[in-house]
């Protein structure tokens, strides 16, 4: 009864005019936004941001998660018909999703992804349904040195698993944590790595730092990469959406297994969309019987992956409202973007505000369905989409995140500090140092120091206190078997080339 009390509570939130204007106004945003190749939902998260500040936190909620489900949907219009992922999850759809294309299967391979899509997403948000509530009340329980330890371990997890090498992702959680620490400290009032600006002594805007490194570095990014290719619109129509019966009977299995997938990946801390993709598509690859077929138009090349993709997005959620950790860049944002409405987002969540968690639980099973009609019926729009001049789109964009950032604080400052983001942001993805555990670094960090240095005051400077408890010490063990497991192969590939050099110089290791 309290599941059922929960969920009418939830979409009597989520079915009032302002709640649905801004669910449709997400998903069309995010759908858009996703069939553009190159930009992506962090970006465009990023962007929207300053929109948020204005309304009421759930509203807000609602129309940054509708962005990011959204995007998955979209993302994969670009990557079956042009062979470009619109973001890094779709990457993998371009496997067997263009070859159906060449083959003149672009209709139905468009229809399977978005069918799968919702299939993913509906697993995982009843899933959320019966599982957030009882994590939150386990997490009640929860000390400042569980959170720490919590918290640590999905650091180093968002930088190990993370596009690049484990040292470059550790290396960009360590500049975050660091940029986390300037402004005033809470606890002395100390100003600490302002260098005597008055604008730094605030901090780092949060929505400065996400729109540059993911905004403006974007745009860059896509300027410097060239002309993209472009589509028949008229190649696609919806008589030629409509799948075989021999299609369904292969897209089902596969369906339902990345469902499951992405699930399991999207509540563990570090992971996303993009490897429960990966992780799909290996698997259905090993269980399939003509794994042959696979790169050449395989229905379950696509179906898996796109499921696992949504599944994934709607089950990172569950860590991110339930115990105040985000999974992966996105979840960040958003969760900084509660921060700064002064909600924070944990196992008092459910309790204090449950009309927040349930309305944007029920906002799913509302997006998801408007995601089918703006996917299925006006699938010729989208794909018109990819013929707009990015010589257009791109200034547009820059102009409208610069309004943004001036926007929150009224601080020409912030427009600046958005710029140099922007071209550090480039640089960095230029030589391979992956944002997203930036970012992660940057919105944990004063978090992780407030609980480290809580858990010492409560234990008079004892660091014992860490290991002590056994949650906190399952979390620090799964932390060093993570970093031994994703470091070992750097020692080794480090021994290899040091060796023949000490050789040479006579000298014996």
């Amino acid at each position: 009864m309290d599941t059922l009390s929960n969920l009418a509570l939830g979409f009597g939130v989520a079915l009032q005019p302002s709640s649905l204007a801004f669910c449709l106004l997400g998903v069309t945003l995010g759908t858009f936004i996703g069939v553009l190749p190159g930009i992506g939902a962090l970006a465009t998260i990023s962007m929207c941001l300053p929109l948020t500040f204005y309304v009421e936190p759930t509203q807000a909620l609602i129309m940054l998660a509708g962005i990011f489900y959204g995007a998955q949907y979209g993302s994969s219009t670009a990557s079956i018909l042009l062979n470009l992922p619109g973001s890094a999850p779709a990457a993998i759809t371009c496997l067997d999703g263009y070859p159906m294309a060449r083959q003149g299967r672009a209709g139905i391979a468009l229809m399977i992804t978005t069918i799968a899509s919702f299939i993913g997403g509906s697993f995982s948000i009843v899933l959320m349904i019966f599982f957030a509530p009882v994590l939150a009340d386990f997490a009640v329980s929860f000390s400042s040195a569980d959170y720490f330890s919590i918290m640590l371990l999905a650091l180093c997890a968002a930088s190990t698993l993370s596009t690049g090498s484990v040292l470059q992702g550790l290396a960009m959680v360590a500049v975050g944590l660091l940029l986390g620490m300037v402004g005033t400290d809470i606890n002395s009032g100390v100003a600490r790595y302002t260098f005597g600006s008055v604008e730094m002594s605030e901090g780092i805007s949060l929505v400065a730092l996400a729109m540059g490194l993911f905004g403006v570095s974007e745009i860059l990014t896509n300027l410097a990469g060239g002309a993209i290719p472009r589509v028949d619109a008229k190649a696609v129509t919806l008589r030629s959406m409509i799948p075989s019966r021999a299609d369904m009977r292969r897209f089902w299995p596969a369906a339902a297994r990345g469902s499951g997938v992405g699930a399991l990946v999207g509540m563990l801390p570090g992971t996303g969309p993009t490897i429960a993709s990966f992780m799909s598509y290996s698997l259905e690859k090993r269980v399939s019987k003509t794994p042959e077929i696979f790169g050449h138009g395989a229905i379950e090349g696509i179906s898996s992956p796109e499921a696992a993709n949504n599944s994934s997005v709607q089950a990172a959620f569950i860590p991110t409202l339930t115990l105040g950790i985000p999974g992966d860049g996105i979840m960040a944002v958003m969760l900084g973007g509660l921060l700064i409405h002064g909600i924070t987002p944990g196992p008092q969540l459910l309790t204090n505000q449950p009309d927040l968690f349930w309305g944007v639980v029920a906002s799913f099973w509302i997006g998801n369905i408007l995601l089918l009609v703006l996917n299925i019926p006006l699938i010729g729009v989208w794909v018109r989409l990819l013929t707009v001049p990015y010589n257009i789109l791109y200034p547009a964009m820059l102009f409208f995140i610069c309004i943004g950032v001036y926007s929150v604080n009224n601080s020409t400052f912030d427009v600046l500090l958005t710029l140099i983001f922007g071209v550090c942001g480039f640089v960095l993805a230029r030589f391979g140092y992956p944002a997203a555990p930036l970012l992660l670094g940057f919105v944990l960090g004063p978090l992780l120091e407030e609980h480290f240095r809580r858990a010492l005051l409560l234990s008079r400077g004892d660091l014992t206190v860490f290991v002590e408890r056994p949650i906190s010490l399952a979390f620090l063990i799964a932390t060093v078997a993570i970093l031994v497991f994703s470091l070992g192969p750097v020692h080794r590939l480090m021994r290899k080339v040091r060796l023949p050099r000490l050789r040479r110089s006579g000298i014996n290791e």
